[in-house]
């Protein structure tokens, strides 16, 4: 993905694709599944990914590949978000950044081959170039082994729980690939491609501009009184609201919009951000917007199969302005949740 111009977004849209094009060689944007980790190496661990607010596990929600033009550092550069779907909370979020130079310890120097390889087998690969291993559950660092087996992994007591049941328990002391026999657990979101394609200049002025010319031509008709009634109802809050809706009509099958340093859109407004909310990056730069997820994201979600859903209005990450150097590891950034209100 290249660097949105100024004040122009890049919109991403779900797509199916075929599992090998979700894998971390391919470099992936994408949605649900487990996370196609862009460095084998210095992975988040479970207190990072575990809920700020219930302690639970989160779910891997989406990942953007976002490297920076002209930073040798950040040739390869991926965004990883998660977020809480355990009821009754289903409200943490986490972000986590991670960049690495085109020569490194995990990824050929050339692009990947765009035609499948030769074996595309539905294992799931749960063992890292690293050595690291991987929860069976949500596919993020698992520390965690099966007293019994030493084969399975996990990320937490909840996790080996839940495969337990699901069919660790008949599974565990058989021979073969413990990799290819990974149940459904239900706690993955549904896997898709994200595809980007740049927005149009000019089209959302114009619809802008026809709603607009509506409103005036129906204000010279209206009665006195009802100008007074309209000019009352009309509120900040309507007119964001209009706005977003307006922005997004030519495509409102967008799911991601992405610029680095240009404005988000808010649907609310209600709980938009200061300066003074976003804090700094650790290394004392200041963090700027960098991508936001749409709503409509949710209808690919499937999240009501747990009770109550995960649901947000937009989600804004907010990422360090230097993009500063970690060498191998994952930073965490700040992401930042309106939600819709009610008079929306």
């Amino acid at each position: 993905m290249a660097s949105a111009s100024v004040g122009l977004a890049e919109l991403g849209f779900v797509e199916a694709a075929p599992a090998w094009r979700l894998r971390s060689e391919q470099f992936p944007s994408k949605v649900g599944g487990r996370p196609a980790w862009l460095g084998a190496a210095g992975l988040p661990g479970p207190a990072g990914l575990a809920c700020a607010l219930c302690g639970r596990p989160l779910a891997f929600l989406l990942q953007l590949y976002a490297p920076l033009p002209g930073r040798a550092d950040a040739f390869h550069r991926g965004l990883f978000l998660f977020c809480c779907r355990t009821p009754p909370c289903c409200a943490g979020l986490r972000v986590f950044r991670n960049q690495l130079p085109r020569r490194n310890d995990f990824y050929a120097y050339e692009p990947p081959s765009e035609d499948p390889p030769p074996e595309t087998g539905e294992s799931v690969c749960l063992q890292l170039e690293s050595g690291a291993h991987l929860c069976r559950v949500c596919g993020c660092l698992g520390p965690k082994t099966c007293s019994r087996c030493h084969k399975a992994h996990y990320c937490s007591k909840e996790h080996q729980t839940l495969d337990w049941r699901l069919g660790h328990k008949q599974a565990c002391t058989q021979e073969g690939d413990l990799d290819s026999t990974v149940p459904d657990h239900s706690f993955l979101f549904p896997e898709f491609e994200i595809v980007i394609e740049t927005e149009d200049e000019i089209m959302p002025e114009v619809v802008e501009k026809d709603d607009e010319s509506e409103i005036i031509g129906s204000m010279g008709e209206a009665p006195e009184e009802e100008l007074d009634s309209m000019a009352k109802h009309e509120s900040r809050e309507d007119r964001i609201f209009q706005k977003f809706k307006t922005k997004i009509s030519c495509e409102p099958e967008q799911i991601l919009r992405y610029g680095r340093g240009i404005a988000p859109i808010w649907i609310s407004g209600e709980n938009i951000p200061q300066e003074k909310d976003i804090p700094d990056c650790p290394c004392g730069a200041k963090r700027i917007f960098e991508f936001q997820v749409m709503p409509h994201l949710l209808n690919y979600l499937k999240a009501d199969r747990l009770g109550r859903s995960v649901d947000w209005g937009v989600l804004a990450v907010f990422t360090c302005a230097e993009s500063c150097g970690l060498g191998t590891g994952y930073t965490e950034e700040f992401v930042w949740k309106q939600d819709i209100t009610d008079t929306a």
